[in-house]
């Protein structure tokens, strides 16, 4: 109804008095009488049809319609000095130049030419008033104008002696003359016009004329037939847009009451400041003046003291209660807290940094090592970039632990950041200091918290940032910071300047390499850490473990004390992995079991033994696999790795009498599977080597199984391992128990280095395998490893997978079960038979 109450009521109320004159016969005001009279005008077979935009044109409604095409201009000219009947039509889109026939609502209504007007733009505008509603049946012609066969759309007739009549037009007054009063800015002659309207059919259309609604709605009005529907849906229109309008009253006046306080409390800010500066006791001066004092003391250099100057002056000028006010004074107050050029001095003791390193983590070395030479060359040259160095190894090695030793090691602060599910870009990079709540990022907060611009900051789990997604990716932005060439001047977007990192002492730590950004792997020197072995683990937990639980639980070391031999079924028989997290855990377990009765006062196990264990932790959680049944061909032991380390995997084979077909199960990957076909086809190919009948394939089908079929497994790693179970399956030769092997294999025979040999090798030692099958190409990964890591094993390297077999395979072949020609007299029997 907003047409109606604003824009067009100047239009159908003041303009209908003064257009009407001599030359024409309306009557603003229908009656009933007039309308019953238009009702009956005769209704043409063909009609001119007029295309309106955004405009639907209802009967005994007047109507300015500037027209501008050329078509209709020319239709306005012919029958404004002829009958002045013409079709208004209204187009279903109206971005349509040029409508066809099939571009309009084929309900229209017919009109009467009141008047044309040449406006001041050179636009003709003429009046309309509609008559009665058509429906046009087919096109005439299009030229010069559209011309369309029509007919008739009677509508019902309305009694104002009918009730419903009577009350759904004295709704609808009610419910407009509301709206008219609600609307600012609107004429008297607007209510006066609906309480002068006396006949219905011309208030309901009049009405539906003037809705806010859009043009399939009012369509849709104009092509109801019955008057009293159709009334009833135009006072449901009107009854949404009163309750727009006072929502939208509403709103206004919530705005000015707003408004109001805002004047208010800027009228009492105002006294306030002229109070305060008659005490001398403002605090927006107080603010610059602390600002100023902090500046002094700073060592930035002449680009930072001139951007500080000038935002400073900006603060000045502002208003306290301005909204920027608060994120200038959050600004300026991270320029100056921020560690320009201050560093904390470093103690390149290195026989004291060696102490520091060697107490706190058991082993470790070549990390030991990368930090010592580093304080070296420091203390040589006396200033230098810090390394970029990612710690790469399995959960619970010590890799986190190790930023904070490192620190204390050589007198710099700590800082760890976690990196584990980030998803901003912004968490690293900050931002943009316009928005309300902006604030630098992490990288920048840490170094205000620190107080110094040369820590050990630790980006722990880097390896599990999330990639690029709607909020940019974090390990591009991590590129800059993590690049010596460039960190020297990592940009901020909420400082907006330059800030050099290349002091900080970034230490980076990961579980795998693999999800890392290439780019980003490729910026930090990679240091493996593995697993440990039994000894060390059993001198961790004396060095470490142990002292720190006793402290934490409030047991004295002369109260309870954990035996060697203790330890060692701990550690085999509940916490088999690489780390020492897990063990730490069992320790603590034991140490809150026997402080229960220390806290009682009853007697209990002042040296935990092993016997005891089973009521501690439970049934052991791992058997010794060394206990797998080799008693018979077709099991193998081989070697895998995964992201917590090492572990041993067992490949089974079994046959059974069918016709050569390969059945593979256990959980396992595409590449996986790949390799056992792989080695049964070449097993196959190359039976005679093997010392297998070639025609037994024929008779026997082949089943290969990984054990733990609930885990997912994957890798080219177990191709040795599959062929090794395969050979020993059809040879009927059993796997020497003390034997592990890992490598890829190729359908010509090749076996290929494959990686984690360090971790495998670790495995293979908690199982007290004494000799390992691997790859010639991977001799040079034995070379690399502690010595202690691979005391007491026995490695055989091998190029081709024959020569595996060598190794691997019992000597004698148990009881005959293969037999060939025994198979084939029993099928040559059958067929006699």
């Amino acid at each position: 109804m907003a047409d109606f109450l604003q824009n067009k009521s100047e239009n159908l109320i003041i303009k209908m008095t003064n257009i009407a004159d001599g030359d024409t016969d309306f009557i603003p005001l229908m009656s009933s009488d007039d309308e019953k009279n238009m009702r009956n005008e005769e209704v043409p077979e063909e009609l001119p049809i007029l295309p309106l935009r955004n405009t639907v044109l209802f009967p005994g409604v007047v109507l300015p319609i500037t027209v501008g095409r050329d078509k209709s201009i020319r239709l306005i000219r012919d029958y404004y000095n002829g009958n002045r009947r013409i079709g208004v039509v209204t187009q279903l889109d109206s971005s349509e130049e040029e409508p066809n026939f099939e571009d309009l609502y084929k309900v229209g209504t017919m009109a009467q030419i009141l008047r044309t007007l040449q406006m001041p733009d050179g636009n003709t505008t003429v009046i309309l008033q509609g008559k009665r509603n058509f429906r046009m049946n087919y096109l005439v012609s299009n030229e010069p104008y559209m011309m369309s066969n029509i007919s008739p759309v009677d509508s019902t007739e309305l009694y104002m002696t009918d009730i419903d009549t009577d009350v759904l037009i004295s709704s609808l007054k009610d419910t407009s003359i509301q709206i008219i009063k609600k609307s600012p800015n609107m004429p008297s002659e607007a209510e006066f016009a609906i309480k002068n309207i006396d006949s219905p059919h011309f208030l309901i259309n009049f009405i539906s004329s003037n809705l806010k609604s859009e043009v399939p709605v009012k369509q849709k009005l104009l092509e109801m037939t019955d008057m009293l529907e159709r009334g009833r849906e135009v006072l449901s229109l009107l009854v949404q847009e009163m309750q727009m309008l006072e929502l939208q009253n509403k709103i206004q006046s919530k705005v000015k009451v707003e408004m109001d306080k805002q004047q208010r409390d800027y009228m009492l800010h105002q006294q306030m400041k002229t109070i305060q500066e008659e005490l001398g006791d403002n605090p927006h001066e107080q603010a610059v003046h602390e600002f100023e004092e902090k500046a002094a003391k700073k060592k930035w250099g002449k680009p930072v003291q001139e951007v500080f100057e000038r935002e400073l002056k900006k603060l000045q000028r502002m208003n306290p209660i301005a909204a920027e006010y608060s994120i200038q004074l959050n600004y300026l107050d991270t320029l100056v807290s921020l560690p320009w050029n201050e560093c904390s001095k470093d103690n390149l003791d290195l026989k004291h940094a060696r102490k520091v390193l060697d107490e706190d983590h058991y082993g470790l070395e070549k990390v030991k090592e990368r930090i010592l030479e580093y304080l070296a060359v420091l203390k040589l040259k006396g200033d230098m970039r810090s390394p970029i160095l990612c710690l790469v190894g399995p959960p619970g090695v010590g890799k986190t632990s190790l930023g904070k030793s490192l620190a204390r090691s050589i007198g710099r602060k700590y800082v760890r950041m976690s990196l584990g599910g980030l998803r901003d870009e912004a968490e690293i990079r900050g931002h943009r200091k316009t928005y309300i709540g902006a604030m630098p990022g992490r990288i920048i907060q840490n170094l205000k918290k620190v107080k110094t611009s040369n820590p050990v900051f630790v980006l722990d789990e880097v390896d599990k940032i999330i990639g690029s997604n709607i909020n940019g990716d974090p390990a591009s932005a991590l590129l800059e910071v993590l690049d010596p060439e460039q960190n020297n001047t990592f940009y901020d977007n909420f400082l907006e300047i330059e800030y050099d990192l290349s002091r900080i002492m970034f230490v980076a730590t990961a579980n795998t390499l693999s999800t890392i950004h290439p780019a980003l792997r490729d910026r930090m020197e990679i240091i493996d850490i593995s697993g440990y072995l039994m000894e060390e683990k059993l001198e961790i937990a004396r060095r470490h473990l142990i002292p720190r639980q006793l402290e934490y639980h409030g047991v004295d070391k002369k109260q309870l004390s954990i035996p060697k031999a203790t330890l060692s079924k701990v550690i085999e028989d509940y916490t088999r992995e690489s780390g020492v997290r897990s063990l730490d855990k069992a320790i603590a377990k034991i140490i809150r079991y026997n402080a229960r009765f220390i806290a009682e006062g009853e007697d209990y196990e002042q040296k935990v033994s092993a016997k005891s264990l089973q009521d501690i932790l439970g049934v052991p959680r791992f058997q010794r696999d060394s206990s797998v049944a080799y008693d018979r061909p077709g099991v193998v032991t081989g070697l895998a790795w995964t992201q917590v380390g090492g572990e041993i995997l067992y490949v089974e084979a079994s046959l059974s009498r069918g016709n050569g077909r390969l059945s593979i199960t256990g959980n396992l990957g595409d590449v996986m599977k790949e390799s056992a076909t792989l080695a049964y086809e070449y097993l196959k190919s190359n039976a005679e080597a093997v010392g297998v009948n070639p025609k037994v394939f024929r008779y026997w089908n082949v089943h290969i199984h990984v054990p733990e079929g609930a885990t997912p497994k994957d890798g080219p790693s177990a191709g040795i391992t599959m062929f090794t179970a395969l050979a020993s399956v059809f040879t009927q030769r059993k796997v020497n128990p003390k034997y592990a092997m890992t490598g890829e294999i190729t359908l010509r025979g090749r076996v290929l280095p494959v990686g984690g040999i360090k971790e495998k090798i670790l495995a293979a030692k908690r199982v007290k395998v004494s000799d390992i099958v691997i790859s010639i190409d991977n001799q040079k990964d034995i070379l690399d490893i502690r010595e202690d890591y691979i005391k007491g094993l026995e490695f055989h390297y091998v190029r081709n997978m024959i020569d595996v077999l060598d190794y691997a395979l019992m000597s004698k072949p148990v009881a005959d079960a293969l037999n060939i020609e025994k198979v084939l007299e029993e099928e040559k029997k059958a067929e006699q038979d």
